[in-house]
């Protein structure tokens, strides 16, 4: 039987997993189509946010990095993950497993759960971080279902 540590880090690896199942075998025009108007959802655009998120909890409040938004802030100062028009796929993967990469290591390093990182004023535990991203990826996950299932009708996990 999987401990607490191991039980959340496996829920979040195969949130990740589900996220590129998601995203698989599809052309670069599919990965960037807004196929839900007029949400700017984008199954591209979900990939290049869940690079943030992950380099902004771990990286940022975990190990006290300061990392800014790798996609950039666009002139209403919101982050620029969603405007996928021109982005290439690869690139966004490459970022987005590199991300992960450096997670998991955070998370291998961090002596316990109880490991306490920060953000601003605010501390938070690792425990929280990790249960924090298996919501945020299984909430993206559901958008990234909707999206594929309307490119190109496929479902599942």
């Amino acid at each position: 039987m999987a401990g607490e540590r191991a039980s959340l880090t496996e829920f979040l690896e195969y949130q990740r997993q589900t996220l590129a199942m998601k995203c698989a075998w599809l052309t670069t025009e599919q990965l960037r189509e807004k196929a839900i108007p007029p949400s700017a959802l984008s199954l591209l655009g979900l990939v290049r946010h869940l690079a943030d998120v992950e380099r902004s909890w771990f990286q940022n409040g975990m190990n006290g990095e300061r990392v800014r938004s790798f996609w950039g802030r666009g002139p209403d100062g919101e982050p620029n993950e969603f405007d996928v028009d021109e982005a290439d796929p690869n690139h966004a993967f490459t970022v987005w497993e590199t991300a992960c990469r450096r997670s998991r290591d955070i998370v291998d390093a961090a002596e316990s759960l109880e490991t306490v990182g920060h953000y601003g004023d605010e501390s938070f535990t690792l425990r929280y971080v990790l249960t924090h991203m298996i919501e945020e990826y299984a909430r993206h996950n559901g958008h990234a279902d909707l999206l594929r299932e309307r490119i190109d009708g496929a479902t599942g996990e």
